[in-house]
Formats: structure tokens, C-alpha cells, sequence
């Protein structure tokens, strides 16, 4: 009983068979099917190859949501380069919304040499060709996330030469914290004293002649410091024609939380606006020499993800090219052969043409060959 119902497993199971065998002695080869064969596998290899590099790649994915804090502190982080001495320039940010002065004790006066070494001067070079790129090709931002905490620092490497020039400008670095609220960093002449109605700044004892807000900004950031990440003002470098200059800079701040393989931080990417003009009372050119930067921040908050294709929607493609270009391959195949054989049964048919037509009695004609007569001796 075992066997019996064992076999009518098995013939069951035979009948449910979606692949059926044909015996080899009824397959029959031919040279234009070996030749569709080796280009079906010949394609398939390489969109299989292909296909496993986009499987391999990763791309960014961006969400969009309303920011809803407004408790923390915002980090500004600052690497700026002024042509004049430490003792002439000063640096403070105005919260505009409690119109008080924001603490900058973070800050470090560092005099420095104005003029870059030539090492110093090809990463400045580096630095702004790779701005312009990003500012054609703004898909090269998501290689930036991707890459990040994997390159080298984007900072300003030391002086390579042993130079003996005294320092002629004030290197500003450091970080501060502020209120999540729109306010205006500016590095001016003269120290910042803070007052009840606002603030200012002791310009008195600065020479008119003196004044010389040329500038390089090495780095400015938002938020986390992130390496790697280059910012949209990092190597900007702008040279003063005027003692009484102004160089404004209005900057929207967009709070970003990133999250890749590598790294998840909470940064801040922003866009610049810039404009620069010369003090002249005389002319309706009203203001105060200095670099202004006026940040606002948006009330949108951005999620950049790190997305990977899943293993079964690779699969599920790989089955698809495969299965596909043998069902295409087949069928073109198979057209081919038909049109082929159509084209050579014409060709046959006009070529044929009659030998000898033997006229009947009846007025019909034979076309048949006439029989080869055997003549015996």
C-alpha cells in the first residue's frame, strides 16, 4: 500500500511538472541559434554586471518637515581671515530678536599673515573649483554626504615656509552658540562694549586710514561640524578697494539631519546671497565698514537619508533581465527564421523556370520534364 500510494505521489507531482523535459534526439541545433545564444548570454552578463553596480550604489533621500525646536542653541562655527591687526577689529553677533548682544567669548583673536603660501593658495584654488562644480552640478552635494567623515579635513593646512613677515591681519576662529532666531554676526573696527540699548564699538581710537576689511573666510558653518562637508562660503576670498567698505553676506540657514552608513549628525546647510558697496555718506551710501553676516534660519527642517536597494529587488530584477532577454531573444529568433524562410521560397520560386512544355490534343500543355529514353544497341 506504501509503494502504491508512493507511486501516485510521484505521477501526481510528474503532472504538476511546469518544466517539461524534451528528449535530446528530438532537439535540433543550428548555427544561427548558437549565434542568438552567445548574444543573449553576452548581454546578459553584462547587465547582470551592471545591475550589481547599482545594487552596490546608494543614493540620498531627502524629507521635508516643519521644525518644531526652538529651545536649543544654534552653533556657529567660524574660521575668518581680516586684513587688519587684532587690536583694530572686533567680532560679536546681535540677536535681533531680544536686540542684545550674543556672547562670543568662543571666538580666538590669532594674528596671522594676510597673503596665502603657494601650498595654501592651490587648496584655496581646489576649494573654489570645487564650489563652482557644486553650484552647476548640485547631485555632487549628495557625494559630499556620502563621503563624509571618509576624506581628509577641508580646513586650511599650516604655512609650509618659514616666513618672516610680521603678521599684518587677525585670524578669527572658533565657535559661539545662539538663539534659534535671525541675527547678524559682523566683524567691525573696534572692540564690542555691551550697553542696555544695544551695543557698539570703540572705533574711536582706529586711524580712518588704517581701515581694511579685506577678507578670506576659510570656513563658516551651522550646527555640527561635520568633515568633509565643504559649505557654500568655505575659500571665499574678497579684496577691498576702498577703506570705507562694506561686505554683506545674507545667509539662510536650513536645519538638516543627516543620515548615512558612515555618520548621523544634525547639521545646517545654507545659501548665500552676497553684495558689497563703499560707505558714502556724501553720496546716500549710508552704513558702517565691516563684514556683515545676517543669517535667518527656516521653519523647515531636512531629512537626508541614505537609502540601499533591498536584495529582493535585485533579485527580482536580475530574474527579469534574465528571464526577459530569453523570452526576447526566442521570439526575435524565431521572426527571423520565419522571414528568412519567406524571402528564400520566393527567391526559389522565381528562379524556377519550365523546360519543355509537350502540347496534348486537348490543347493543354505538359511542363513536365520529358523521360530520358535509354537508346540500346
Amino acid at each position: 500500500m506504501r509503494r502504491l500510494n508512493r507511486k501516485k505521489t510521484l505521477s501526481l507531482v510528474k503532472e504538476l511538472d511546469a518544466f517539461p523535459k524534451v528528449p535530446e534526439s528530438y532537439v535540433e541545433t543550428s548555427a544561427s541559434g548558437g549565434t542568438v545564444s552567445l548574444i543573449a548570454f553576452t548581454t546578459m552578463a553584462l547587465l547582470t554586471i551592471m545591475e550589481f553596480s547599482v545594487y552596490q550604489d546608494t543614493w540620498m533621500k531627502y524629507e521635508y518637515e516643519v521644525d518644531k525646536d526652538f529651545s536649543s542653541k544654534l552653533r556657529i562655527n567660524i574660521d575668518i581671515t581680516v586684513a587688519m591687526k587684532c587690536q583694530y577689529v572686533g567680532a560679536d553677533v546681535l540677536d535681533l530678536a531680544e536686540t542684545m548682544v550674543a556672547s562670543a567669548d568662543g571666538l580666538v583673536y590669532e594674528p596671522a599673515i594676510f597673503d596665502l603660501s603657494p601650498q595654501q593658495k592651490e587648496w584655496q584654488r581646489m576649494l573654489q573649483l570645487i564650489q563652482s562644480r557644486l553650484q552647476e552640478e548640485h547631485s555632487l552635494q549628495d557625494v559630499l554626504f556620502k563621503s563624509a567623515f571618509k576624506t581628509a579635513s577641508t580646513a586650511l593646512p599650516p604655512r609650509e615656509d618659514d616666513s618672516s613677515q610680521s603678521p599684518d591681519a587677525c585670524r578669527i576662529h572658533g565657535h559661539l552658540y545662539v538663539n534659534k532666531v535671525a541675527g547678524n554676526f559682523h566683524i567691525t573696527v573696534g572692540k564690542a562694549i555691551p550697553h542696555p540699548r544695544g551695543h557698539a564699538h570703540l572705533a574711536a581710537l582706529v586711524n580712518h586710514d588704517s581701515y581694511n576689511f579685506s577678507h578670506r573666510i576659510d570656513h563658516l558653518s551651522f550646527g555640527e561640524l561635520v568633515p568633509g562637508i565643504i559649505n557654500p562660503l568655505d575659500g571665499t576670498e574678497k579684496i577691498a578697494v576702498d577703506h570705507n567698505q562694506m561686505f554683506q553676506y545674507f545667509i539662510t540657514v536650513v536645519p538638516t539631519k543627516l543620515h548615512t552608513y558612515k555618520i548621523s549628525a544634525e547639521t545646517h546647510q545654507f545659501s548665500v546671497t552676497e553684495r558689497e558697496r563703499i560707505i558714502n555718506h556724501a553720496a546716500g551710501s549710508h552704513g558702517v565698514s565691516g563684514i556683515f553676516m545676517k543669517y535667518d534660519l527656516s521653519s523647515l527642517m531636512v531629512t537626508v537619508t541614505e537609502e540601499h536597494m533591498p536584495f529582493w529587488q535585485f533579485f527580482v530584477r536580475l530574474c527579469g533581465i534574465i528571464g526577459g532577454i530569453f523570452s526576447t531573444t526566442g521570439m526575435l529568433h524565431g521572426i527571423g527564421k520565419f522571414i528568412v524562410e519567406i524571402i528564400c521560397c520566393r527567391f526559389r520560386l522565381g528562379s524556377y523556370k519550365p523546360v519543355n512544355c509537350v502540347p496534348f490534343e486537348d490543347g493543354h500543355t505538359d511542363n513536365h520534364l520529358p523521360l530520358l529514353e535509354n537508346n540500346t544497341h
